[in-house]
């Protein structure tokens, strides 16, 4: 595991550094990436991260390397954010079962999915005001760690 992790995690970073990317905007693709990757909506991250990446000018490979290493955490942190956009609303917390949805499905579709489009709005705000500063921690964190690995002479730390 380690081995794989060095060769398509660790390996890819360091060869973007080699190539001119600075410490910085890698820390801020791969932060915002992890960030972006947490939202409670499948399915969008991919074209979110790359719309922000090509906005922001950061490297593309690095910020989808960030997302697609933060799914699990997508699909570990959906049903937090579910539940703390109820509470942060004073709605009823959010149940989820499998068999429940495809009732609720089956007898009203169209309120199914209006009372599920409110539901991850609500997750959506809770989301908002968590991923802006595990971003910023994370940048923090990452840029001294990019910075010390190996990198050609002429090229700057930092713009």
């Amino acid at each position: 595991m380690r081995r794989v992790l060095h060769r398509k995690v660790v390996e890819p970073l360091r060869s973007q550094l080699t190539q001119g990317v600075t410490p910085g905007r890698l820390a801020a693709a791969l932060a915002l990436g992890l960030a972006i990757g947490t939202l409670p909506v499948l399915g969008v991250t991919t074209v979110l991260c790359a719309l922000l990446a090509a906005g922001l000018r950061l490297n593309q490979p690095a910020i989808q390397v960030a997302n697609y290493l933060a799914y699990p955490l997508q699909l570990a942190l959906l049903l937090p954010f579910l539940q703390a956009g109820a509470w942060l609303f004073g709605q009823p917390p959010v149940a989820l079962s499998v068999s429940g949805l495809k009732g609720e499905l089956a007898a009203d579709l169209a309120g199914t999915l209006v009372r599920y489009l409110g539901v991850t709005a609500r997750a959506l705000v809770a989301w908002g005001l968590v991923a802006p500063l595990a971003a910023a921690l994370l940048f923090v964190a990452l840029r001294p760690l990019l910075a010390r690995l190996p990198r050609p002479a002429s090229l700057p730390l930092d713009p």
